[in-house]
């Protein structure tokens, strides 16, 4: 049976940081990605997708980024050919399409069930991302047309001809369908609760606002309540050349119908919830607080004139209930989010719900961790950019466990 010192579980951004600091922490270590290096940035998004964060934003342990266009979105699959040079400069040793299928405790540490065979360890990492199951509500099943998750869409041109209903408005919804409406596509919208920013704010793009003013840096132990701001959805951003925004406003504006939250698809019909104004009304709220949080830190006058930004407009029909046949719709496109799946870990370390059971990615199990993770140790924790000083945080803990553990054999 093979052993190391440090079993990372994923290949990802989260993973090759890790294994950088665990590097050059002299420490020994394997990380196990069932696929191949940062394959999910390829396989599960859309042809055009761009990351949602400026490329300034998007650095890792040893990689600044130093290229021409600070200011511009990467597309996702130049993104994933920047992270496999990052693995190959960093030598990390990664086993590409190697699942690990189950870990539990043994003698010492951990024993690993991998899909080429077992492994020891005497500290194990879940770098495999905040969700990576792709989620998809029961009654999708249920509806007359074949589900179709975010995951799945690549382009307009790949669906059935017709109009085209999007479910769920945060980040991959707004985005998907932006994109149908300009290539010509009919799009009804379902939405249910969002979070609305602005792409760019007083000048400038509203996460170089959220770097400065010390929000996405801000430490879980110091949130009112982790549990709410795990519940909150993505904003609806893009990473769009022409920094536009894409939001409901805006996408009305283009001729996108609205529609509330979808409550209930059989057969030829679907069925939507009253509540497409309180939910707007919630994230224009929401979105305020955090656009007077701003002005207040760059210590600008109370009752500045802002800059104008478009309102939904409520006053236009909503459908309550619609058939699929007689609306001309060829496709349903669930942006229903992606959900976690610990069934693998034979630990105690899931709570009631199924979540991880950590402190800032220390798990009650010694010698288990978790990296990557949304609100892991801050808010950014799951960004790109977020994930390197967890890394370190992370290697350093795990230095600590395996010295104390030397001494204790010793």
């Amino acid at each position: 049976m093979k052993a190391t010192d440090v079993a990372v579980i994923g290949g990802g951004q989260a993973g090759l940081a890790l294994s950088r600091c665990l590097t050059e922490c002299s420490l020994d270590h394997v990380v196990f990605e069932r696929g191949d290096i940062a394959g999910r940035w390829e396989t599960r998004t859309w042809d055009s997708l761009r990351l949602l964060t400026p490329n300034w934003l998007n650095t890792l342990p040893g990689l600044p980024y130093d290229g021409e266009d600070p200011d511009g979105f990467m597309v996702c699959g130049d993104f994933a050919a920047r992270l496999r040079g990052y693995a190959a400069a960093s030598a990390a040793p990664v086993l590409t399409h190697t699942e690990v299928s189950s870990v539990g405790r043994t003698c010492g540490g951990f024993l690993l069930a991998t899909s080429t065979g077992p492994w020891r360890a005497r500290s194990v990492v879940i770098a495999t991302g905040h969700c990576d199951v792709p989620f998809m509500p029961l009654m999708a099943r249920r509806a007359a047309l074949p589900p179709v998750h975010s995951s799945e869409y690549r382009s307009p041109d790949a669906l059935p001809p017709g109009k085209v209903l999007v479910i769920g408005a945060s980040a991959s919804g707004v985005q998907i369908a932006d994109e149908l409406r300009r290539s010509g596509r009919a799009v009804i919208l379902a939405v249910g609760r969002h979070m609305r920013l602005p792409r760019a704010w007083r000048g400038r793009d509203i996460h170089r606002w959220l770097q400065q003013t010390g929000m996405l840096s801000q430490p879980t132990s110091e949130l009112v309540s982790l549990e709410t701001a795990l519940r909150e959805p993505t904003p609806q951003l893009a990473g769009r050349p022409d920094r536009a925004d894409v939001d409901l406003a805006s996408l009305q504006a283009r001729g996108v119908r609205l529609a509330g939250r979808v409550i209930d698809a059989e057969g030829d019909v679907v069925t939507f919830a009253d509540d497409l104004a309180s939910d707007v009304a919630k994230a224009d709220a929401k979105q305020r607080r955090v656009l007077e949080q701003i002005d207040a830190w760059a210590g600008l006058p109370p009752g500045l004139p802002e800059p104008s930004m478009p309102r939904v407009d409520l006053s236009r029909p909503t459908p309550r209930r619609l058939s699929l046949k007689e609306e001309g719709i060829g496709a349903m496109i669930w942006a229903t989010g992606y959900r976690r799946d610990f069934g693998w870990l034979k630990l105690p370390v899931q709570t009631p719900e199924g979540e991880l059971a950590h402190r800032e990615g220390a798990t009650p199990v010694r010698g288990l961790y978790a990296l990557g993770f949304r609100l892991l140790r801050k808010r950014d924790s799951h960004f790109i950019g977020g994930v390197g000083s967890d890394a370190e945080a992370i290697a350093g803990e795990i230095s600590e466990f395996l010295r104390n553990q030397g001494r204790r054999a010793a």
